[in-house]
């Protein structure tokens, strides 16, 4: 009996042995000094836990994957969108601090004036952004989205130059992939739907908006202007130089975001519309909607709008959708518009990934809801600056812990770095010190953001939420080793598993790097 319990015994230490051990099919000596890195890197995160400036310094050098969740004028520094109003010899409206076109009126002044007068320009950057926002007679959800309207100007007359600076910048803070959600000139939109009118009978409708030319040409100006915004991009980032900048490497990927406050038949015509660029165009990958979920019309019309995602993605099955959705509060609305955003967006929308997902507290059946979204692999785009800055959720109150001991997917965002004055390493360090994540767990969420990534091909993981190597990978070490034949068709064939891999040579890099760091700041004691 004593020989068969010490068999036993070293049977199951072999398994625990082997759970802990990486993923990877290294020799077991290349596994144990890969394990032991990360697990370096994991104390010497802790060690710098009561330093802020330092562990900022670790968070800012780790790999963070994708940031999946943005608006491209809310995510691009409120500095340079003053700088271009004044570029483009706007004019700032004298009471509600809004670019718009010369000339001038009565009480109005040129943005150039920003560049000589700190005042105007400190003026500007407050209204602009959460710059010194202090909440009063106005919320924090009413200052930030009041910005947008103030320097929409800008940003339709600037997508490339914005692309560039914010892939220069996620580059900067070792993200491998940009998304980015952005608008199509209104106009055109609202004349097409007009003629359409609304009809409850949405393939009706469809049919009416796709008759003649009249959508095409709007597809065609959309491409067209994306054309022209990537050249822009190049340019300003000298990618095609000896010397480019860092968001040159950047894969770049649009998503079409919505006006969920106009009328029904625009809003269905704005959706149809990026249904089909992503349809035929492959820079675009999905459709969102945006604009405050509590506003008025947009809780009227929820229903309405979720109804319409249903009937495109029948149409359309091959396009993603990812959904706000959730971005609620008490107070800020009826108790009754918190009970079904998230499941309607989920079970009706087909929504892949929701922005923001606050309100899942006060819906129906939550534990049915969240079961339903970690089956479904739904993913949980979560930027905690935005939800303290506009709904006042924070720490302990914020639902990111409730979605991980659920297990549905989450990934960190910053929704609009620039306005926030934030950045993606701002969220990862309220996610080690609000919620106190440690080094695997942080990893895990970059790991995430790329996995629910709206690329193309297959993933580097068997898994969806377990980070083990497809099998053409499993004998392969990103960064220490050029991977095997196998290996590298997957690669090359996948976009999403290239960026994966490149990644994972980062982790590599970095654990090193910090492993050692760790050793040296030891000897120095």
């Amino acid at each position: 009996m004593n020989h068969r319990r010490v068999l036993l015994r070293s049977a199951l230490a072999a398994v625990l042995c082997a759970a802990v051990l990486p993923a990877w099919g290294a020799p077991e000596r290349a596994r144990r000094e890969e394990n032991t890195a990360e697990a370096a890197t994991a104390a010497y995160m802790e060690e710098l836990r009561g330093r802020p400036r330092a562990l900022r310094a670790f968070l800012r050098a780790l790999p963070k994957g994708a940031d999946l969740h943005n608006h491209l004028g809310g995510a691009a520094p409120t500095e340079l969108m003053v700088e271009l109003a004044a570029r483009d010899g706007l004019c700032i409206e004298p009471d509600t601090l809004r670019a718009v076109p010369p000339p001038c009126r009565a009480g109005g002044r040129p943005a150039a004036d920003a560049g000589h007068d700190a005042a105007f320009h400190r003026r500007l950057l407050r209204a602009w952004s959460m710059q010194d926002f202090v909440p009063g007679r106005e919320t924090g959800h009413d200052h930030f989205f009041a910005t947008f309207e103030k320097f929409d100007e800008i940003e339709t007359g600037h997508m490339g130059r914005l692309l560039g600076e914010i892939a220069d910048r996620a580059a900067e803070q070792r993200q491998f992939y940009l998304e980015t959600m952005v608008s199509h000139p209104a106009a055109g939109v609202a004349a097409l739907a007009a003629r359409a009118g609304h009809d409850r009978d949405l393939s009706r409708m469809r049919r009416r908006l796709l008759a003649g030319d009249g959508l095409g040409r709007l597809v065609a100006r959309a491409r067209a202007a994306t054309d022209r915004a990537m050249a822009e991009f190049h340019a300003a980032s000298r990618c095609d130089t000896p010397r480019p900048h860092a968001g040159c490497g950047l894969p770049v990927r649009l998503i079409t975001q919505v006006d969920r406050a106009a009328a029904p038949e625009q809003v269905f015509t704005e959706l149809l519309l990026g249904f089909e660029l992503a349809h035929r165009d492959p820079r675009f990958v999905a459709v969102n909607l945006v604009t405050p979920e509590d506003g008025a019309v947009a809780l009227r019309d929820y229903g309405l709008h979720m109804r319409m995602l249903d009937r495109l993605h029948g149409w359309y099955p091959e396009v993603h959708i990812t959904l706000h959705a959730g971005e609620l509060v008490p107070g800020l609305v009826a108790r009754d518009a918190l009970r079904s955003h998230i499941r309607q967006a989920v079970r009706t929308g087909h929504a892949e990934r929701i922005g923001h997902g606050v309100d899942v507290l006060w819906e129906d059946d939550r534990s049915g809801l969240l079961a339903t979204m970690a089956a479904r692999h739904v993913l949980v785009e979560t930027p905690l600056t935005s939800n303290s800055q506009i709904l006042g959720v924070s720490g302990r109150r914020h639902p990111f812990g409730l979605y991980r001991r659920h297990r549905v997917p989450v990934a960190l965002a910053t929704d609009d770095g620039g306005v926030e004055r934030s950045d993606i390493t701002t969220e990862y360090q309220r996610a080690a010190t609000s919620h106190r994540l440690g080094y695997r767990a942080l990893k895990d969420l970059a790991r995430t953001s790329l996995e629910y990534a709206f690329l193309p091909g297959r993933s580097l993981w068997r898994g969806r939420d377990a980070f083990t190597p497809v099998p053409e990978c499993a004998h392969d070490r990103p960064g220490t080793s050029r991977p095997r034949a196998a290996c590298a068709a997957v690669l090359a064939a996948s976009p999403k598993a290239a960026v994966q891999w490149r990644q994972e040579e980062a982790f590599a890099a970095f654990e090193e790097r910090a492993a050692r760091g760790r050793g040296d700041a030891g000897r120095r004691r």
